[in-house]
């Protein structure tokens, strides 16, 4: 019973951090797309809405992992609720800007 204790505070540490490292990196995505979306901007450059889209796909895949990993240590039905819905919404939006740069492809 209590290696199964030390397992469990372990995954909830690891998992813990794992979060924290996909939620940034999803946040440095953006950030990157953002400057690159508007430097392509003040360019006037094709590219520009392509380019920051692809960003917040991938930023948000990020996000989405991160909360993945967090289905791993919530307890209650709440929680696990709220965690759903967040998952749904990033997922909207990702299949929404990946449609989004699809159609972007098929007008050129």
């Amino acid at each position: 019973m209590e290696l199964m204790h030390q397992f469990e505070t372990i995954l909830n540490c690891l998992s813990g951090y794992i979060i924290i490292i996909l939620e940034f990196m999803g946040v440095l995505i953006i950030a990157v797309s953002g400057v690159k979306g508007f430097y392509n901007y003040t360019r006037h450059l094709p590219e520009t809405k392509r380019v920051l889209a692809q960003g917040l796909a991938v930023a948000l895949e990020f996000k989405m992992g991160s909360e993945i990993v967090r289905t791993v240590v919530v307890r209650q039905w709440e929680e696990i609720v709220t965690v759903a819905g967040i998952i749904i919404l990033r997922a909207s939006l990702a299949f929404l800007i990946n449609w989004e740069i699809k159609e972007e492809d098929k007008s050129k």
